[in-house]
């Protein structure tokens, strides 16, 4: 990841962030400690929990670096972000190629499919797809405003599926990028390297018009301007979830088809789970 000056040290001797223009509610920076054994912030989080429209309100912090995200804490105990980070074990997202990091995942986990499926089932579950890499999905159609999406995808999970959520900022300049640039560890039984998942991220920000919205121990939960309209595209892009994300379909579905006609037509927000 490119090397830029952090905003968020500005928040050591400033912390409501008024110099950057933010005017931030009470919180702490969550630090890593470097070969030079000074802090350095990793992200800021607001010790409040975030409300309806929180998001929206500071999402002008892209102005100045920042992105915004949703934490999802544990119930009781230390929150997973504390001591749970390691920046270290990420590469560069842009060393990276998307679609041969989804070539390598759908291979691994189609031949991990057909290995655990009955006779009767084989080939079911990854249907209408073989263990060949059916390649990348075309890019979504007529977006909307992908950061007005992530504020309404937000909001909803706010009032919904995350309990106590709380506003994190994190400087780095592209939002498909903050996973690997906290060092964030969710999916470590699948990939330790998350900067391969961030690479599709990009992709994925390019294609259509993703965000990443929240985070939890191992959740993460993405906004999407421009989703797939037409079960045909569903499918396609299910091919790629599957890659990414095989425990999606694996622990919540039973087929890529079944996945693609009732979590991704028309579906702005997408989440992964990995167990």
């Amino acid at each position: 990841m490119t090397t830029r000056a952090n905003p968020l040290t500005v928040l050591l001797t400033d912390p409501r962030g008024g110099r950057l223009g933010l005017g931030l509610p009470p919180g702490s920076l969550v630090t890593e400690t470097n070969d030079g054994a000074w802090p350095e912030p990793l992200l800021w989080v607001a010790d409040g929990v975030a409300a309806p429209g929180t998001w929206a309100e500071y999402s002008s912090a892209r102005d100045v670096g920042l992105q915004p995200v949703l934490l999802q804490g544990e119930s009781g105990g230390e929150e997973w972000w504390d001591g749970g980070l390691d920046r270290g074990m990420m590469s560069d997202p842009g060393d990276h190629h998307a679609e041969e990091v989804l070539k390598d995942f759908w291979e691994s986990a189609a031949s991990e499919t057909e290995e655990n499926e009955d006779d009767e089932d084989a080939g079911e579950t990854i249907a209408p797809f073989t263990r060949s890499w059916p390649g990348i999905a075309s890019p979504g159609r007529v977006p909307a405003d992908p950061d007005t999406t992530a504020a309404d995808v937000a909001n909803a999970l706010v009032g919904d599926s995350l309990e106590s959520p709380r506003l994190a900022l994190v400087p780095v300049g592209r939002s498909a990028d903050l996973p690997a640039a906290i060092g964030w560890s969710g999916p470590v039984n699948f990939e330790s390297d998350v900067a391969r998942l961030c690479a599709v991220l990009r992709s994925w920000e390019d294609r259509f018009g993703v965000r990443v919205v929240a985070l939890s121990h191992a959740r993460l939960d993405l906004s999407v301007a421009a989703p797939p309209r037409t079960l045909a595209e569903a499918l396609a892009v299910a091919a790629e979830h599957f890659a990414f994300c095989p425990d999606n379909i694996w622990q919540g579905y039973e087929s890529i088809r079944v996945y693609a006609e009732e979590a991704l037509v028309g579906n702005a927000h997408w989440t992964f789970w990995w167990d």
